[in-house]
């Protein structure tokens, strides 16, 4: 009997290539010599993505929970490399925000992804990948919308 399962669905790949991806890029930010690991590098380029944001909304986005990421922060902390500060909403809350010395470590991560990007990227033509990359940031787009509550007849309008 066939599986019902297709190795090949949409859920399968995108998965596949998280995956990959996390593993190439853990790889080579151990291999670049950086003094991080890679949660930590993670942990600082999703900070840098959000902004200045509360520790739990940062371990959301990160996949963890909020214990685990506090492990991550404690030791880039010791290192300089961010801050928290106290939420200016909610005293029992901290925001993570980035120091300069992270700044000039994110600097030096770019070329780590640079790399891996023309890696994955090898095969496209540039209007492909371009085009490729609109339309992940669509299903993200799509995704979020209906995580968020909205209908999809919401979505196509």
């Amino acid at each position: 009997m066939a599986s019902p399962v297709n190795p090949e669905s949409f859920g399968f790949l995108v998965t596949d290539v998280a995956r990959l991806v996390r593993s190439e890029m853990d790889r080579r930010i151990s291999d670049a010599g950086l003094g991080l690991t890679a949660m930590e590098a993670r942990t600082l380029t999703h900070a840098a993505r959000a902004g200045a944001v509360r520790q739990t909304v940062l371990a959301e986005r990160l996949g963890v929970d909020a214990m685990t990421l506090s492990v991550h922060l404690d030791r880039l902390e010791a290192r300089g490399l961010v801050q928290r500060k106290p939420d200016p909403d909610d005293r029992r809350a901290n925001h993570i925000h980035l120091t300069p010395e992270a700044d000039a470590l994110l600097l030096a991560m770019q070329p780590v992804g640079a790399s891996l990007r023309v890696d994955a990227s090898a095969g496209f033509e540039t209007d492909e990948w371009e085009a490729f990359l609109t339309m992940l940031k669509r299903v993200r787009a799509n995704i979020s919308a209906v995580k968020s509550g909205l209908r999809k007849e919401e979505l196509t309008q």
